[in-house]
């Protein structure tokens, strides 16, 4: 499929756009056919630059799961979140109706979410809009930012480099860190649920998340050895609370105290009241990067430059390299 698809919308640009009258953008569609909640938190930066750019458009999003409602549920700008099923091939008819769907409903502006999603490509090439942004450099970007390269920031700058060649102003302000948008209510429960889950809610809290999928999982041993250099060095002053995944298991075999919750916002509100939180690249990690607390992200096999958490004192540790003496000065220069 992605060879199939590798060159659709190549010809967009020339033959739809350039050199036409810009006409103004109201409503807008993001393609982004995934389940996984990091990647929805990931386009959280392209949502809040396209309210900064077209204040008062209104957005779709097409996705999987059902895990964008809680993430883009404070979003006002988002309109509607048209869900695919999981499994196309148990429910292909309602796959195809909201694929051929985009073709009856008129869009200003359509973004492909994620220019190696096959299905992303075709339902962008598929939409009824005169503006498509297929996440290819049309023209090429004179001068790619040293951070061009991650999945947050990527399609904003393929956007902006997009409109300014349509002839519509653009952004340049640094471009927006993930945002959850937690309401107060939300961080005053979760600041209840924090002080209740800690021997002494005196003292500032460490979270750590030791669960991940696949080879991101780091082993228990690995872990014993991080959370014991841990406790050693922050366990007088802070406390240290390991936040639980869905599947209710942990790779340091409770020896912390620990919170468990299904609710994404509930967990989100819960580390945002948390002086830091340390956990490996995915779901959980992006999670806490969109709110408040300081996050450092632990990588051993995807690319930093792609996934890591940024802004705030956000950062991580590439544990291929460096003792966890080096690890424990780092959190120490976070907190």
């Amino acid at each position: 499929m992605p060879k199939f698809t590798q060159d659709i919308g190549k010809s967009h640009f020339n033959k739809k756009v350039k050199g036409r009258k810009k006409t103004k953008i109201n409503k807008v569609l993001i393609c982004r056919p995934n389940q996984r909640l990091g990647n929805m938190l990931l386009i959280t930066p392209l949502i809040q630059e396209l309210v900064a750019t077209f204040p008062g458009c209104k957005i779709d999003l097409i996705v999987k799961g059902g895990v964008a409602k809680p993430v883009f549920q404070e979003y006002e700008n988002v309109n509607n979140i048209i869900i695919l099923p999981r499994k196309p091939f148990k429910e292909l008819f309602k796959y195809l109706r909201i694929f051929f769907s985009v073709k009856l409903k008129k869009y200003d502006l359509v973004i492909c979410g994620d220019k190696g999603s096959s299905s992303a490509r075709i339902l962008t090439y598929l939409s009824n809009a005169k503006y498509k942004v297929y996440g290819m450099l049309e023209n090429e970007i004179n001068e790619v930012k040293a951070d061009y390269y991650h999945m947050a920031k990527n399609n904003v700058y393929h956007l902006r480099n997009y409109l300014q060649q349509t002839g519509h102003a653009t952004i340049t302000d640094p471009i927006a860190k993930l945002d959850l948008k937690l309401t107060e209510s939300e961080l005053v429960n979760g600041k209840t649920i924090l002080d209740n889950s800690v021997i002494d809610s005196s003292k500032k809290t460490i979270l750590i998340f030791t669960f991940a999928t696949g080879n991101k999982c780091y082993s228990k041993a690995w872990w014993s050895t991080f959370y014991t250099a841990l406790k050693t060095k922050f366990g007088e002053t802070y406390n240290i609370l390991e936040v639980l995944p869905a599947e209710n298991v942990s790779q340091i075999d409770f020896k912390a105290g620990s919170f468990y919750s299904k609710d994404i916002r509930e967990i989100a509100a819960v580390i945002a009241n948390a002086e830091l939180f340390v956990g490996g690249d995915g779901g959980i990690m992006h999670l806490a990067a969109a709110t408040k607390a300081t996050t450092v992200g632990l990588f051993s096999v995807t690319p930093t430059h792609k996934y890591r958490p940024y802004g705030n004192k956000n950062d991580f540790i590439d544990t291929k390299s460096g003792t966890v003496d080096d690890y424990m000065s780092l959190i120490e220069s976070k907190l």
